[in-house]
């Protein structure tokens, strides 16, 4: 039936010229039906506009927001690039040119200027095409833009008075001045006079005199026309046409207007970019789901002004965001400084998440080192071999089956064959030590023999299957003796999300980011598990030990930095891992309280990082400098211990140096040449 009917209501402006020569031909007649048949076209037609309901929520429309643990801002998820101010917060200039160029009989009518309409009517049957639409008019076509149209047709006409005559009966005139402000497009992805003000004149809308009022409110008539960017002469032209009407309404002297229209445009343009918030890349992993979960309950996320409150610590994510920047603007120096000349410079990319263990809720999450440049996500899409720090799995597996850290293999030349593959032959970056070594020390000295050894004696499927329990959930795992080394790609989530396991004494919960959804008035729609559901992985026996045996990694092995370097002297425990040739870098710590992880590499990862590739050099700093200002400032309870004694050893010498970008390069140094020992 609907679109029988739209075929019937579309009427060409060549139809109605064929229908106003039938007229003068039959006058008679035409007196006598035409009332009658409009009359029943537009009760035809009012089914097929937005009803009260749909303007009460356009003029309510706000986006939804993500919010902080404490309420601040992350992102918004917003249809266009607005801000929304309110009348008293726009310039009377502004309003003053609207009327007197747009509709200056706007307060006496309601919806519809039958003298204007019958003007423009009697003009278009002369040959002259011209409009008769009123502000509120012109409203309902920003509104409701595929309800309406823009066709040159009477339908679309007739639809747009009707919607007008309704937005008069909810809106009030300043409540309809303000939409209409708030809604017209300006060109450059500038919605509204806020944005407009900002974008042309660098100033807000409260701020414009009359020549910046004029010269907005004369883009109207033809945005693309009268860009004063790109056509200054012409815009100018219709500034003053619009500073005229404004002196035929009684807002200006005719004096005035000579002097003003003599003057230049004077732009101050600048494209404005929506600012991205600091969790971009999290806001954006959130938005399919809550799009989801908002459409089942009837919301629109971008209309409804939500309120999203996420588990991420504002002050742990500005600390990660720093201290990523920080970071891969060191590196990139010393990646370009590698570049051959005509060599095309290559972009390092790194990621970096932290979470609670004790319910895996999210605290920090940077996806890229700028999301303006790479909307790709380090965190949650990024899939790399993470190396050294998959250890953690083999070494947990076998102390599921008995093994102890004090159980030794020989550090001597390993080489392991299975059926279809070749023969594997790991090795480790100085000569074997023909000496045993223990299961301990396999693990702090990141030992490849060894873990290869205690491979073949584990097996790749328990070893596989316990990633797998512990939190490496969406990426496919490779059975086969090299999954050892972390030779199958994964993602940062599920590494972190992993670690949180061992830290929590070996029970597995889903990263989760959202703690509660309010409405616009702070009503709750949904309260979510402060608790996520917990999912045994391994026994908590085997899990402290684990834990305790990655102590080691901090306090003498790969990631000693930790405790030099940052003067870290809390119970923390961890990974580093480096993979083949340094193409990548990583780095995951843990304390009772929060695990944090980070990865550096190139997109490309045919490009490999130099020997500051390591983990300990590349990402271990970014996670030490998070690590270290949450202590610093109480964040973290730096007494807080795992559920197991801690070994005691003697203080570690203070940081070498301050940080500061000479003596960075002095410690960094120094870890490179620990590192060629130890990882």
């Amino acid at each position: 039936m609907i679109p029988d009917l739209q075929r019937v209501t579309t009427f060409t402006l060549a139809q109605f010229h064929r229908l106003t020569a039938a007229i003068r031909r039959y006058p008679v007649r035409a007196a006598l039906a035409l009332p009658a048949l409009l009359l029943l076209y537009v009760l035809l037609l009012v089914p097929f506009t937005p009803g009260i309901g749909d303007l009460r929520k356009a003029k309510s429309e706000a986006p939804s927001v993500l919010l902080a643990t404490d309420g601040s801002v992350l992102a918004e998820y917003k249809r266009i690039n607005r801000q929304w101010v309110t009348l008293d917060n726009i310039s009377p200039n502004v309003v003053n040119a609207l009327i007197a160029t747009e509709d200056r009989r706007f307060y006496e009518h309601h919806g519809i200027d039958l003298r204007r309409l019958a003007g423009a009517a009697l003009s278009t049957l002369s040959g002259e095409l011209q409009g008769g639409s009123t502000i509120t008019q012109q409203l309902a076509r920003n509104l409701f833009p595929e309800e309406i149209g823009r066709a040159a047709t009477l339908t679309r006409k007739l639809k747009e008075a009707i919607t007008a005559l309704k937005i008069e009966s909810v809106y009030s005139k300043d409540e309809i001045l303000e939409t209409y402000l708030n809604t017209v497009p300006f060109l450059y992805n500038a919605f509204g006079i806020e944005m407009a003000a900002r974008t042309y004149f660098d100033t807000s809308a409260d701020q414009l005199d009359v020549l910046e009022s004029a010269t907005l409110i004369g883009m109207l008539k033809g945005t693309s026309y009268y860009n004063p960017v790109q056509n200054p002469e012409r815009a100018k032209q219709r500034r003053n046409l619009v500073l005229e009407q404004m002196a035929k309404n009684g807002k200006l002297e005719p004096a005035q207007v000579k002097t003003l229209s003599k003057r230049p445009l004077r732009l101050d343009f600048e494209r404005q970019v929506e600012a991205p918030g600091p969790a971009p890349h999290m806001a954006q992993h959130l938005r399919k789901w809550l799009i989801d979960w908002a459409d089942r309950r009837d919301f629109d996320l971008q209309a409804d002004g939500l309120k999203v409150y996420t588990t991420l610590d504002a002050r742990l994510q500005k600390a990660a965001n720093q201290a990523l920047t920080r970071q891969l603007t060191y590196l990139q120096t010393l990646a370009d400084s590698r570049r051959k000349a005509g060599q095309e410079p290559v972009v390092l990319q790194a990621g970096f998440l932290a979470l609670d263990p004790r319910n895996g809720a999210v605290r920090a999450w940077v996806g890229s080192r700028d999301f303006a440049q790479e909307q790709f996500d380090h965190v949650s899409q990024a899939r790399r071999q993470p190396g050294s720090t998959f250890k953690p799995f083999v070494y947990g597996a076998a102390f599921m089956q008995g093994f102890n850290p004090s159980d030794t293999f020989m550090d001597q030349p390993v080489a392991i064959s299975s059926p279809g593959s070749e023969v594997w032959t790991p090795s480790d970056a100085t000569p074997p030590s023909y000496q045993p070594t223990s299961l301990r020390n396999g693990l702090v000295y990141s030992k490849n023999t060894i873990t290869a050894q205690l491979m073949q004696q584990v097996g790749p499927e328990r070893v596989g299957q316990l990633a797998q329990a512990m939190g490496v959930r969406q990426s496919k795992l490779d059975l086969v003796p090299s999954l050892a080394l972390g030779t199958s790609p994964v993602t940062l989530l599920e590494m972190v999300a992993a670690y949180g396991t061992i830290a929590n004494g070996g029970n597995y919960f889903a990263p989760n980011l959202v703690l509660r959804v309010e409405d616009r008035n702070g009503q709750l729609l949904e309260q979510f598990a402060s608790v996520a559901e917990r999912e045994p992985a391994m026994p908590r026996a085997q899990a402290l030990t684990l834990v305790n045996v990655m102590r080691g990694v901090i306090d003498e092995g790969t990631g000693s930095a930790i405790r030099y370097r940052y003067g870290i002297q809390a119970d923390v425990a961890g990974k580093t891992g480096t993979t083949q040739d340094n193409t990548d870098g990583w780095f995951i710590m843990m304390n009772p309280q929060l695990v944090a992880g980070a990865r550096v590499g190139f997109n490309d990862n045919s490009v490999t990082m130099g020997s500051w590739g390591q983990g300990a050099r590349s990402a271990l700093p970014m996670v030490g400098e998070v690590f270290q200002q949450a202590f610093r400032n109480r964040w973290l309870d730096r007494q807080v211990e795992f559920d197991i004694p801690r070994p005691r050893p003697a203080p570690p010498p203070e940081p070498l140096l301050p940080d500061n970008p000479v003596t960075d390069i002095v410690n960094n140094a120094m870890d490179s040449l620990l590192q060629l020992l130890r990882d």
